[in-house]
């Protein structure tokens, strides 16, 4: 009986060796596409929006004070049609005093009070796409997995989803390929409530945001 047990209790051993070896490994695969295409964006103005000296007493109380609207145009040119969508991302990341990803900061006064937010709109009407005709804005909050149906309304770029454009009217499909964008941009910018500031010295607005090209 004995001479049977042993070689029985060798293979059952051996067999979990095979196991905790296999499992003791993983494979890690890194993928990616480099493309030829390439895609540079100019804001006019060199990107820079002013709003000049604002006297502390013109601010509300006890609400925010909406500021007068400012415009940029962008343009993008690329070096051939190809599909892509524009993110932007917070370079003052955790100062705005509304937390929404369209929302962006403008910095902290002396006592480190968040001194207001802004925002930046696309407006597919005001928008030119190579020789097309008519212009319907998409949307991802899924990193291009899904699309938002196209339409005409005007959408605010925000720093977690995709914003693009394309030349078909209530299509699911994201962005059409593109060349040449030209878009005038609209900037909403908001102060933060006077009673929640520290306004004793002369306090700067110190917005800064980085607008991306994202190739899909």
């Amino acid at each position: 009986m004995k001479t049977h047990l042993i070689p029985l209790a060798a293979v059952s051993l051996l067999g979990v060796g095979s196991l905790a070896q296999a499992a003791s490994t993983v494979d890690l695969t890194v993928t990616g596409l480099i493309t030829p295409m390439a895609c540079t964006p100019v804001l006019s103005a060199g990107g820079l929006v002013d709003f000049g000296k604002i006297s502390q007493q013109d601010l509300n109380q006890a609400t925010g004070t909406r500021l007068p609207l400012k415009y940029l145009t962008l343009t993008v040119n690329c070096n051939s049609a190809g599909r892509y969508a524009l993110r932007m991302r917070d370079n003052r990341d955790g100062t705005a005093h509304v937390n929404s990803e369209i929302y962006y900061g403008l910095g902290l006064d002396s006592s480190g009070n968040k001194i207001g937010v802004y925002s930046v709109s696309f407006d597919p009407k005001q928008t030119v796409v190579d020789d097309l005709p008519v212009i319907y804005g998409t949307e991802s909050t899924t990193g291009g997995v899904a699309w938002r149906t196209s339409n005409r309304n005007p959408i605010d770029i925000g720093s977690r989803s995709l914003l693009g454009f394309t030349n078909i009217e209530g299509s699911t499909a994201g962005p059409s390929a593109i060349q040449t964008l030209t878009s005038t941009l609209k900037l909403e910018a908001v102060i933060n409530a006077k009673q929640n500031l520290d306004l004793s010295t002369e306090t700067p607005m110190d917005g800064s945001a980085t607008l991306e090209v994202v190739y899909l």
